[in-house]
């Protein structure tokens, strides 16, 4: 049997299939998450349809949502940080990043998920996406700083012209 590609661990007949089957509903919200996670892996829209509160499922697009379950390349997820979310709890927010790629380039879906348990089941309520802010890794290089190639030409007359 595979391993479950919510990334938990264990083997996917042992962890999220048996949500996506509809034979047991997720304990908690992390677990709402993980499942939700391996729906679009394994292209189970229905799922994600299915575990949204009522008044949040006219706003998705299933054929768009297939769409990118089906083009993209998943790549694993990480879970940040939970806040509630417990078997007891009726509330709890899971940020997580999702990691897949799509036209050959690899990218993340980042969003801290709201989830609230109605009649003692889980559903994903609403989200918000988290902004990250890209840092350099290296100083900018002025146009007439030296060349990092190390021609020994000035940034602008070698690999910075026409930038």
């Amino acid at each position: 049997m595979k391993p479950c590609p919510c990334g938990s661990g264990r083997l996917y007949g042992d962890c999220c299939e048996p949500f996506l089957s509809y034979i047991k509903n997720p304990p908690t919200a992390e677990s709402l998450m993980r499942s939700r996670y391996t729906a679009y892996v394994e292209h189970v829209i229905n799922y994600i349809v299915a575990t949204c509160v009522q008044e949040g499922t006219e706003k998705i697009d299933l054929s768009e949502t297939r769409k990118w379950s089906e083009e993209s390349k998943w790549l694993g997820l990480d879970i940040v940080s939970l806040s509630g979310g417990g078997v007891e709890d009726t509330e709890g927010i899971v940020e997580f990043k999702a990691h897949y790629e799509r036209d050959r380039i690899k990218d993340f879906h980042h969003e801290r998920a709201h989830f609230v348990k109605v009649n003692g089941k889980w559903l994903y309520r609403d989200g918000r996406i988290v902004q990250e802010t890209v840092t350099r890794a290296a100083p900018k290089i002025g146009r007439n700083d030296p060349c990092p190639c190390g021609s020994g030409k000035k940034y602008k007359h070698c690999c910075g012209q026409g930038k």
